[in-house]
């Protein structure tokens, strides 16, 4: 355990934040070494003459902000890979949010613990045949669990032989538009998307085969009058929360996009993006759960999880099922199958439904914080998309550039991105979306105040 040499006033007020600092700067300057174990709270609240509370909390923002990692009868210890040295400051450095999406999950919530006893339940049950190559859609425990969480949490219509295991949403997207598309060299589909639509998806769609048209989305969701103009054979949604407007498709247009569907036997790829964190509306079922023989469903735990797992599925309709199992055989004989196992672990014994719920709560606090924030430093901006989600789309008034808003939210701590690039059309009010799921309720008062003061 570290011995530590920390300068607290105590008569000079903001105690946490001089203990929080007096450590950034000790991991910074090298005082502190990548894994050295932290005093317990209560020795080191002891040794100060402060409360105990008061040294958790600076725990606890070093922790958010990735300066130190904390487990459970591990202790609290600097992280492996603490940020770069550099002038001490209360939020994580502007470099560490460059590059990273508005919608990434906080990676310090990720339930180290429920997945190491997963990890140890698959090695400990899985039979000697069952570490050989596997059924490339997947193995049959997770593909089962799968198929019963889906159908009780999102109202899917699903028999586990439809549902295919892929390495993420990305995969499975690129594995069907690949197989409408066609064999025959460049062919290519006429797929819709939604505008304004994730950017970074758009090379990975076209790289696949698709020739993409764009079609508005309003409050309502997409525009299936402008999507019948279009003549695509498919359509991806995002119709849980649409990104990046946040926009829950109405009632009225999920029933005009399946008659539009049925009328021209177009297929429905939906991305069920967002669908696990919901704060102030009702559940809204899936698409594929109103015409599964219409509809893919195409979902991951990246969200609920993390991303690295690159764990995700894909429902089919009955059918095409088997073509998207046997080109994932052909691309790579499928996913790892220990981390299958135990997610389907996760999934049979509550965990991973806990883990959501606990999650939920937490991302509703810091959404809270956040849209108070705004509303309190820059009372000018809307603040929209804030039932569901990881991240909020903000409009902003008349002269004000989405570039400069992106980079001076950067600086302060908040990961913002600029509407403008997700557009298929030129034009439209200007906007940013900004997440605050890596943004401590403590942190957003602050963070929003220095935006403020930057614009």
């Amino acid at each position: 355990m570290a011995d530590l040499h920390l300068s607290v006033d105590r008569t000079a007020g903001g105690v946490t934040a001089q203990i929080a600092g007096e450590l950034r700067a000790a991991v910074r300057q090298g005082r502190l070494a990548p894994g050295a174990r932290l005093p317990a709270s209560r020795d080191l609240a002891r040794d100060l003459g402060v409360s105990r509370g008061v040294v958790v909390e600076a725990y606890e923002r070093l922790v958010a902000e990735g300066f130190l990692i904390s487990r459970v009868g591990a202790g609290t210890r600097v992280a492996p890979a603490a940020v770069a040295r550099g002038p001490a400051q209360d939020t994580m450095p502007p470099h560490a949010y460059h590059g990273v999406r508005a919608t990434t999950p906080d990676l310090t919530e990720f339930p180290r613990e429920r997945w190491l006893a997963a990890l140890r339940h698959a090695l400990s049950t899985m039979t000697s045949d069952a570490f050989d190559y596997s059924d490339p859609g997947g193995v049959p425990p997770l593909r089962r669990e799968l198929a019963a969480y889906l159908g009780r949490v999102r109202a899917a219509d699903i028999a586990p032989t439809d549902l295919i295991v892929v390495g993420g949403v990305a995969q499975g997207l690129a594995i069907t538009i690949r197989l409408l598309a066609g064999e025959s060299p460049g062919s290519r589909v006429r797929l819709a998307v939604e505008d304004p639509t994730a950017a970074r998806q758009v090379p990975l769609l076209t790289s696949s085969g698709a020739d993409l048209v764009h079609v508005p989305v309003d409050d309502e969701g997409i525009d299936v009058e402008a999507l019948a103009r279009t003549r695509a054979r498919a359509v991806l949604v995002t119709p849980a929360h649409q990104y990046p407007t946040g926009v829950v498709l109405s009632p009225g247009r999920r029933a005009e996009l399946m008659a539009w569907a049925a009328e021209t036997g177009a297929l429905v790829l939906e991305d069920d993006y967002d669908a696990e964190f919901r704060f102030d509306r009702d559940p809204v079922g899936c698409l594929q759960g109103l015409d599964p023989g219409r509809v893919a469903l195409c979902g991951s735990v990246s969200k609920p999880l993390a991303p690295g797992l690159r764990l995700g599925w894909v429902v089919a309709p009955r059918g095409f099922s088997e073509r998207v199992r046997q080109a994932r055989a052909d691309l790579d004989l499928g996913s790892p199958v220990i981390e299958q196992y135990a997610l389907a672990h996760l999934l049979a014994s509550g965990e991973y439904d806990r883990h959501l719920r606990r999650m939920r709560r937490e991302y509703r606090r810091r959404r809270d914080a956040f849209v108070a924030a705004v509303a309190a430093h820059l009372p000018e901006f809307r603040v929209r998309g804030v039932a569901a989600g990881l991240h909020v789309y903000v409009e902003l008034p008349d002269g004000i550039a989405e570039v400069r808003v992106a980079d001076a939210a950067r600086d302060a701590g908040i990961i913002a991105e600029p509407v403008a690039p997700m557009r298929g059309r030129p034009g439209g009010v200007g906007a940013v979306v900004a997440g605050f799921a890596r943004l401590p309720p403590h942190r957003a008062d602050p963070a929003v105040r220095a935006l403020a003061a930057a614009l």
